[in-house]
């Protein structure tokens, strides 16, 4: 229209000649003439029809863009992998035609939807202690120095929108349960309802309608909490927006620029502190005040938070005869007396914990490691596992459970090795562990280094001094300051020389 207006000014207001236009505009003087006669509307022109070498393929990459497009965004295939199948075909053309081709599909899916509109959706109201919504979603952090992929858990309260994001190194039943654990703490309640999608951790199958096979863990947790558990329909995330949205915005709030922290245990507490302060500076939208000030009215209507939940899962193994237990590629150990024996492994959020016979056996850190690199993995061991020794001492040299030893138990190893008998000496002392403190036992081991008798009858003195609550045992002046320098010779000659002298008669 530019080009129509300025030439219909020159020629009709200015009077300029149909040659003087041409020359000012570059333009044919029929082209000129024919804007001219087109009166206001500007002449259109046919569509210049050229030939690509996509054309052969593009009825089949317009439906690869469809199936696509009805897919998750964690399951699509980016553009480049779709030229790259394109090419095993036989497309030799450029990606950036493939790309300008999906940007014009893209944009005629668009106006499509537009078209024949977006469909209605009713705004949804939630009284206070209705509802809390619940998703995951994946995130990045720099843990110790490694950029690491996290499963970060979102709570929302449908009415104050208070929200809370914890994030997990794995997406399991036990992460969800202590996900539940911390979010109803930090709420300060428990709300009527639980808005879910038809995640593996929750539904093992979905039925017709809102029915669900639900798990039995899971529904384990729900009536421990005592709310009722609402499942959206497949594929409706609409049903849970808020919660959405909420995956969203955490985003730009809180993963951007991505975080770095010495471990995950850091990084929770920052999220925890991050999310209450969030609270008091967004704005509530719906009701006067912050997010905050709606939430400390919603928390009176919240039922009490109970006890927490035991959120374990529980696998039965076998000790092996080096008393160690597997369990996602890490080996821990066991005490000694139960190898060869099936145990319960109850599996935490971020503990194991060995039962048998009803008893609780012990309990380790849990390992998470998802490198495939690694070989047979990690074994975690506790030296206290492995006291049950007293048959084989000589197990202390090399033992690998024994190289993580207290440095004052090592010193002592290391005196009492000198000398014959040293590894049985050393396994009694370590035994008194099983039955005093083991921070007394390594007070008395330390005395007795200090004063230069590194021996198990003056640990075991100083120990039971130091229980008693006696003061500290006088000092001990070292047997190498009494040696003799000339040591007496054994004579027995001097015996007989006594009887004859003395003529002593015997019956």
């Amino acid at each position: 229209m530019a080009t129509l207006s300025v030439i219909r000014r020159w020629a009709l207001r200015e009077q300029l000649s149909i040659r003087e236009i041409a020359r000012r505009t570059g333009l044919s003087r029929n082209t000129i003439r024919k804007y001219l006669r087109s009166g206001d509307q500007e002449p259109t022109y046919a569509k210049r029809a050229s030939k690509s070498r996509l054309d052969p393929f593009a009825e089949k990459l317009a439906h690869w863009l469809k199936t696509e497009a009805g897919k998750t965004r964690k399951q699509r295939r980016t553009l480049k992998q779709i030229h790259a199948e394109l090419v095993t075909l036989g497309y030799d053309g450029s990606y950036n035609r493939v790309a300008a081709f999906a940007r014009d599909w893209a944009q005629k899916r668009q106006e499509a939807k537009q078209t024949t509109g977006r469909g209605t959706f009713v705004p949804l109201v939630f009284d206070a202690g209705e509802a809390f919504q619940f998703d995951w979603s994946e995130d990045w952090a720099v843990l110790a120095g490694e950029r690491t992929k996290l499963q970060v858990a979102h709570f929302k309260l449908s009415h104050s929108r208070a929200f809370y994001v914890r994030a997990y190194l794995l997406q399991t039943h036990e992460m969800l349960f202590d996900a539940h654990n911390h979010a109803f703490r930090v709420f300060g309640g428990v709300p009527k309802r639980g808005i879910y999608d038809n995640m593996k951790t929750a539904v093992d199958k979905v039925l017709s309608g809102k029915a669900r096979d639900v798990n039995a863990r899971f529904a384990a947790m729900v009536s421990h909490y005592l709310f009722e558990v609402e499942f959206c329909n497949p594929a409706s995330g609409w049903e849970k927006g808020q919660i959405e949205k909420n995956v969203r915005d955490a985003r730009h709030r809180l993963w951007q620029p991505v975080p770095a922290f010495p471990s995950l245990d850091a990084l929770n507490a920052w999220l925890e502190e991050r999310c209450l302060a969030l609270w008091k500076e967004i704005s509530h939208g719906q009701q006067p005040g912050t997010v905050f000030d709606v939430w400390k009215l919603e928390k009176p209507t919240l039922m009490k938070v109970p006890r927490p939940f035991d959120g374990f899962i529980e696998h039965t193994k076998r000790v092996s005869p080096t008393c160690l237990v597997t369990f996602e590629r890490t080996r821990y150990s066991v005490p000694a007396s139960y190898a060869n024996r099936p145990v319960s492994l109850r599996v935490y959020a971020d503990r194991l914990v060995v039962a048998a016979e009803g008893n609780l056996v012990c309990e380790h850190k849990r390992v998470i490691d998802r490198r495939h690199d690694t070989g047979m993995g990690q074994t975690i061991y506790d030296w206290r596992h492995y006291l049950a020794v007293q048959r084989k001492p000589g197990a202390l040299r090399n033992g690998a459970p024994f190289t993580e030893l207290p440095v004052a138990f090592k010193k002592l190893q290391a005196e009492l090795l000198k000398k014959p008998g040293g590894d049985r000496e050393m396994v009694e002392v370590l035994a008194l562990v099983l039955h005093h403190e083991e921070q007394a036992v390594l007070a008395a081991v330390e005395m007795a280094l200090e004063v230069g008798v590194p021996t198990k009858m003056y640990v075991i003195n100083v120990l039971h001094r130091l229980l008693d609550g006696k003061a500290d045992p006088p000092p001990v002046d070292a047997p190498q300051a009494l040696r003799l320098t000339t040591e007496p010779q054994a004579n027995v000659t001097r015996y007989d020389d006594l009887r004859e002298e003395r003529k002593v008669r015997h019956a």
